[in-house]
């Protein structure tokens, strides 16, 4: 596993082990905004990983396609893409 695959997958440990946590929560009845709190802090650890995720991609798979010979894998991961922040709605 190289060292990028490694930080995300120590991210997503540490996102389980937070999930477990607010879990935790809900079962001893902790108070509902503490536990709002804690989910949407574990939200924020999956945005940050999944722009970790996003950002390997575009530097891998994107920019080999992008260079490549065949025009119709090239306009499948610019839909990919546009498909993603579409979804988002970021654009």
């Amino acid at each position: 596993m190289n060292e990028e695959t490694s930080k995300i997958v120590n991210r997503l440990k540490s996102i389980e082990g937070h999930v477990r946590g607010v879990e935790k929560m809900v079962e001893e009845g902790a108070y509902c905004i503490d536990i709002v709190k804690q989910i949407e802090a574990v939200q924020a650890a999956l945005q940050k990983v999944s722009a970790l995720v996003l950002d390997r991609h575009l530097h891998t798979c994107v920019t080999t396609a992008i260079r490549g010979d065949d025009p119709a894998e090239r306009e499948r991961v610019i839909d990919e893409i546009m498909g993603l922040f579409n979804a988002k709605g970021k654009i």
